[in-house]
């Protein structure tokens, strides 16, 4: 390891990043559910986003780092009946996570229940404030509707807030004497707060994806019986186990890449991540160093290890690599930000704009469309960073690979 005393050379954390990533190793010729699953264990998180210009993200971080694999595999971990992973917003925003993360976060849910509620919190989790607005509209308005949106998933199995708000518009019709300010898009408004509610609190989880909209079903119905009968781990063990999680996946890192609000892989208030921090330093689990470039003090991982990488991937704007901008920024001297909610004038680089890692570097900079109408890969634009090596070769064999792992034909490029 390039670690002259307390000190890591921008490069050398820059390695030692794609190396706790999976980025170190080749992709294996073939793959199946064993790899996937590691990969998953390394990156600790996929993050779901509802665009689908390309394809829904959580797919592409398993391809960036093992290439073409079955998407229906990673769909049966996620969503099937014997699930490997579960759906949760106690990650790093909405994402997947090992079954074996959920004793982790349900001191989360708790306190999901108890801000909701509103009780005092120390753990300063932050349930969707729609949720809470909500539901303080809803113990005036409706005090009973939690209840019956849960006993009627209970009765009639897994549904998305659409079929329980539909459920009730048909009651409603169904009522002699209806309420005329009660409308469809009313009642599933208070459809989806309830269930919202209910899966902030561990109540019910994600049973599946139809269309991408959520199924909520009963927690005990979704997640496996030995999941959910391993014993509750005190608070301050789990968020310790979690920011080691964190750390191993990061390979080095700040507190606030570890576990900040916005960046971290398992948010934590400040003060509960700088004490967890110093006990993981002083059991000698994390080393204080500094890197090159970054002003904050870093913490590296007893794992970490900064062999060389010859990477080719191109990565998902929610990829764990390089969800933390300014992470980003400071590692692969590398400025990014996602152009799909600037307006159409105002973009620079392109819509859907996926990072190319090669080697050590991230080089371009490649917008991308999948038009299913001609079953063809466009790309509008490439942009290459400045002092960039040539790259065009590998770029154009992980694009044709790509798009034969999504089932398109052509690739068409600029």
């Amino acid at each position: 390891m390039v670690v002259v005393g307390d000190s890591v050379s921008r490069h050398s954390a820059r390695r030692i990043a794609l190396v706790a990533q999976g980025f170190g190793e080749a992709r294996p010729r073939r793959v199946d559910v064993r790899q996937v699953r590691r990969v998953v264990g390394r990156v600790g998180v996929l993050q779901l986003d509802s665009v689908n210009v390309l394809c829904r993200s959580h797919y592409l971080p398993v391809f960036s780092r093992l290439g073409r694999y079955e998407r229906p595999t990673l769909d049966r971990m996620a969503w099937g009946d014997e699930p490997e992973l579960f759906e949760c917003f106690w990650g790093h925003k909405a994402s997947l996570l090992p079954v074996s993360s959920y004793p982790l976060v349900r001191w989360r849910m708790r306190a999901a229940e108890g801000q909701v509620w509103g009780e005092a919190l120390a753990a300063g989790v932050s349930v969707p404030w729609a949720v809470v607005v909500g539901m303080e509209r809803l113990r005036k308005e409706r005090p009973g509707l939690v209840g019956e949106v849960l006993a009627r998933i209970a009765d009639e199995g897994g549904m998305t807030a659409g079929e329980v708000g539909a459920g009730e518009v048909r009651r409603k019709k169904a009522d002699p004497d209806p309420d005329p300010s009660t409308g469809s898009m009313w009642n599933w408004q208070d459809a989806k707060i309830a269930v919202e509610y209910l899966f902030a609190s561990g109540q019910v989880m994600i049973a599946g994806r139809r269309n991408f909209e959520r199924v909520y079903d009963l927690t005990e119905r979704v997640l496996p019986d030995a999941v959910l009968r391993a014993p509750e781990l005190a608070v301050d063990e789990a968020q310790r186990e979690l920011v080691r999680i964190s750390a191993r996946s990061l390979g080095v890192a700040t507190a606030r890449e570890l576990c900040g609000k916005t960046g971290g892989h398992y948010p934590l208030p400040a003060a509960t991540a700088k004490r967890i921090v110093a006990e993981l330093v002083e059991a000698g689990e994390l080393i204080p160093v500094s890197v090159e470039g970054v002003k904050q003090q870093s913490y590296l991982s007893q794992a970490a290890d900064d062999r060389p990488v010859d990477a080719r991937a191109l990565l998902s704007p929610f990829d764990t690599l390089i969800w933390n901008r300014d992470r980003t920024q400071q590692l692969f001297d590398f400025f990014y930000r996602i152009s799909i909610y600037t307006p159409a004038a105002q973009r620079i680089h392109g819509y859907y704009v996926l990072p190319f890692l090669l080697g050590d570097r991230l080089v371009a900079r490649v917008d991308l469309k999948a038009d299913r109408k001609t079953s063809t890969l466009l790309v509008p634009t490439i942009t290459a960073e400045p002092g960039a090596p040539d790259f065009i070769e590998p770029l154009v064999a992980e694009l044709e690979l790509m798009a034969r792992w999504l089932g398109l034909e052509p690739v068409r490029l600029p």
